[in-house]
């Protein structure tokens, strides 16, 4: 039987945080990508609901939160999912990050040690500087020119993008479809201040020579909480191969590549998701956060060169 689904909001900071909540249980933070909102997680949430407390918010510049001129780097982002968790009252969390929401999810893990119980990246920003031509494009000078027009004439547009989406995922072509929802995401964004936060959250981790903010510099400390990746091999966005990074650097990690899917893995196969998340989740212990190993990781890295975890 579905769970029953609460759409609500708290104030953090004098800006209004919107999420969904479902279910009870251990907490299950879902951090969605950039363009995107909570309801990317629609497929799964009902399942997820079954065992778990399950926490959807709009990042700030997204879907039903508020888009202020502000900070939107990945520091920002992880301050406010932690914040709006304290008000929540939720100490601890098994956090999911999707695209942009991976690499929120790996800062949080980093800021935040004690409070992050599990880590899940699904095609997760932030392992590797490779990404798609479009997304670096929007970084350009006169970026928000194009978006506007496209904003403008979206109506249409997005009701032919649907169209192609349905039709790509129902005929197995899963890049023309992630494309199809990319190019959507962009004609969603319908006033000025969700175009404009869209582009400072690009731009903070994004140039046009792709993505500018890594986290392998840090990913030894993976070693302190379970890990799992799972990606979708014909990723048009991010690709693959950056989950085979984190096969290399951290061994003890979960890397799990769903064949012929692509940057929307929990879309694209929401069952599986669900079974591969649930089953890391049952076979793993919450981190439990310790000062001492904490400094022993980071002082056997001291010279800053990413290697395997226990090297």
């Amino acid at each position: 039987m579905p769970s029953r689904q609460v759409s609500d909001s708290r104030i953090v900071h004098g800006h209004k945080r919107a999420f969904i909540r479902a279910g009870s249980g251990p907490v299950l933070l879902l951090l969605h990508g950039i363009g995107n909102n909570c309801q990317t997680w629609a497929k799964v949430i009902d399942r997820l609901a079954q065992t778990h407390t399950v926490i959807a918010p709009d990042l700030l510049g997204h879907g039903n939160s508020d888009k202020p001129r502000g900070d939107y780097s990945l520091a920002a982002y992880a301050n406010g999912m932690r914040d709006l968790l304290t008000v929540l009252d939720v100490e601890r969390a098994t956090v999911v990050g999707h695209s942009l929401g991976g690499g929120i999810a790996l800062q949080f893990a980093y800021q935040f040690p004690e409070r992050c119980e599990r880590l899940a990246l699904v095609g997760s920003g932030g392992l590797g500087p490779e990404l798609s031509a479009g997304l670096r494009a929007a970084t350009l000078p006169g970026a928000e020119l194009v978006i506007t027009a496209l904003a403008e004439v979206s109506p249409p547009l997005r009701a032919g993008l649907q169209a192609v989406e349905n039709v790509g995922r129902v005929a197995g072509w899963r890049r023309l479809g992630d494309l199809a929802q990319a190019l959507d995401a962009l004609l969603g964004l319908k006033d000025i201040e969700a175009r404009r936060a869209f582009l400072r959250t690009l731009r903070g981790v994004v140039d046009a020579r792709g993505q500018s903010v890594t986290a392998l510099d840090r990913i030894y400390l993976a070693d302190s909480v379970p890990m799992l990746v799972i990606w979708g091999s014909r990723d048009p966005i991010v690709p693959a191969q950056h989950a085979e990074a984190v096969r290399t650097l951290v061994p003890s990690a979960r890397v799990e590549v769903f064949e012929g899917a692509g940057h929307w893995p929990h879309l694209d196969e929401p069952g599986r998701f669900c079974d591969v998340l649930l089953d890391f989740i049952a076979t793993t212990e919450p981190a439990n956060h310790d000062l001492d190993s904490w400094r022993r990781l980071l002082a056997q890295n001291w010279d800053g060169v990413p290697r395997p975890v226990g090297r």
